[in-house]
């Protein structure tokens, strides 16, 4: 596993998320997984038109050494771009196969600009096969251009071991949480919309918000929530250890997210894991998961009055206890991994003959 970091001279937190890059280690191990960090240089203002190529020189020479150690047969790289884009020219000059997967953004957000959309659908003209999260992320892909035979939808998963639910009295000691309160979990940024889960809280006036994460609008949004004279109702507690994350969700009467736009989020999964309904935003994939009462509620506007709806129709017919876990128990990784074992056997079949 190859995973670059972009280039950064200074380690102090003083730098916020450039500095936290710095301090990466060069290589780890991941639940028994080798997994290096090679070093690529990014340049603001211009990054994006330049980033395959500087991404390219960081990693093409990590690659291949590790190729040829391990005897890798295919190249599997997640997001579009830069990554995917940068994978495809790897997998020419080593000729092997590349399947590519869109995560979100990559498609959503970045093809809009002409520049690297060019580059995405070239890179997936390039792959062997392409990989959807949902529904929604196929059809946007098709509709910038890439090879609909060749897309094969397979959705995010949630670990139903690691996210469970947790007696209330455990979650409350372990949290903190002893009032009503809604829980937001993901980076902190205005396309997320923590800031419109801190605005609903003058509509309900009995309702809590924890905000897990961090993000570069962390400090605007706690000023938005003493502006608002909500500030001894909104908890920001920082980032969360997955292991630790079940508490949160079992301690909230539902989580949030209002973003503008959206893959499949894990988020909503995990939540569902652990049995606390979901309010979000009908975006992306999310209207794959959020399909049935007992997950939750959708709201069509991003606005504190289309939350502060969708909190009173969910608290007047909340879902049965068990019913959101039994719901998010569809979306365990199984299914998705055996689809993409079987999606690999498929490629390297064809790609390298039936003696593989």
């Amino acid at each position: 596993m190859i995973a670059p970091v972009p280039w950064f001279p200074f380690k102090q937190e003083v730098f916020g998320h450039y500095g936290s890059l710095a301090r990466t280690e060069k290589s780890a191990d991941r639940f028994g997984l080798s997994v290096r960090y090679p070093r690529y240089l990014t340049i603001p203002m211009v990054g994006m038109h330049l980033a395959p190529e500087l991404l390219y020189r960081g990693t093409v020479n990590q690659v291949r050494q590790s190729v040829e150690k391990s005897g890798a047969m295919l190249i599997d790289a997640h997001y579009f771009f830069p990554d995917g884009v940068v994978a495809a020219k790897i997998g020419r000059a080593l000729g092997l196969p590349v399947v590519i997967s869109a995560r979100g953004s990559d498609i959503n957000l970045i093809s809009r600009y002409e520049g690297p959309r060019k580059r995405i659908v070239e890179a997936a003209n390039q792959a062997v096969a392409i990989i959807a999260i949902s529904h929604a992320l196929r059809d946007r892909m098709i509709e910038i251009g890439v090879d609909r035979e060749r897309i094969h939808v397979l959705r995010n998963g949630v670990d139903l071991e690691v996210f469970e639910p947790v007696s209330i009295q455990t979650a409350q000691a372990n949290t903190g949480i002893d009032k009503p309160t809604m829980l937001a979990v993901g980076n902190i940024l205005s396309s997320k919309g923590q800031d419109i889960a801190i605005r609903v809280l003058a509509h309900i006036p009995d309702l809590d918000l924890v905000i897990v994460g961090e993000g570069p609008d962390r400090q605007a949004f706690q000023q938005l929530a003493i502006d608002l004279g909500v500030s001894d109702r909104v908890r920001f507690v920082g980032r969360v250890s997955q292991t630790e994350l079940k508490n949160w969700f079992s301690a909230a009467e539902f989580s949030v997210l209002a973003s503008m736009r959206e893959g499949m989020p894990n988020v909503l999964l995990e939540s569902m894991a652990c049995d606390t309904p979901v309010i979000a935003n009908n975006v992306g994939g999310v209207p794959e998961i959020v399909s049935v009462p007992q997950a939750g509620r959708l709201i069509s506007n991003r606005t504190p009055e289309a939350l502060a709806a969708a909190i009173v129709d969910l608290r007047a017919l909340p879902p049965k206890i068990g019913a959101t876990r039994a719901w998010a128990e569809n979306f365990s990784w199984d299914p998705t991994v055996a689809g993409q074992v079987s999606l690999y056997r498929e490629v390297l079949r064809d790609s390298l003959g039936s003696k593989t």
